[in-house]
């Protein structure tokens, strides 16, 4: 007589609580940094190319910063709906994103407001002006050019803020203290 014996073996995968409504604002916010970063530095790039400049490196550095960006979040999203993001990913994206970022938001800030020669001192080099005239297209695109880099520079701020939050909220998540 043979008997035949049977092992089962049962894996068991641990599920990761995600507070949803948190990491879909996150998901928003960072989406419209990433995109904000790629089409500011995208406009300026054109209209360097456009005045036959020099492209300073910041410029593509940030467009590729931005798109990487917008790539992790696609991931994380194709991740959300395999029901299989894990907080490590996003620990260690958010921090490569993060180091990215605060090297944008630092070469920002001192191109926008550096000691000299810096893109907020050239603001305010026209006199508003009305009507019909090269003056007048002068100041609108100095004033255009201008809040595109305060646009920026606010979008580097928040941005960073928001990758370390999703560092903490992921390492939460990991140590379950989420209710």
């Amino acid at each position: 007589m043979t008997t035949t014996e049977v092992i089962r073996v049962v894996e068991r995968r641990r599920k990761y609580q995600w507070p949803e409504a948190q990491l879909n604002f996150w998901l928003i916010v960072m989406c419209a940094a990433g995109a904000t970063q790629v089409g500011v530095f995208g406009y300026f790039m054109h209209v360097q190319a456009t005045m036959r400049q020099g492209v300073p490196w910041i410029f593509p550095y940030m467009i590729a910063t931005g798109i990487l960006t917008l790539l992790f979040l696609f991931i994380i999203l194709v991740l959300i709906s395999q029901r299989q993001l894990l907080p490590g990913i996003v620990v260690l994206g958010s921090f490569i994103l993060f180091v990215l970022w605060l090297t944008g938001l630092i070469e920002t800030s001192i191109q926008l407001y550096g000691p000299k020669g810096s893109v907020n001192s050239y603001c305010n080099a026209y006199t508003p002006s009305h009507g019909p005239s090269a003056a007048t297209l002068a100041w609108l695109e100095t004033q255009g050019i201008c809040n595109d880099w305060k646009a920026v520079f606010a979008m580097l701020i928040v941005g960073a803020v928001f990758l370390l939050w999703m560092m903490v909220m992921a390492w939460q998540v990991n140590r379950d203290d989420f209710d």
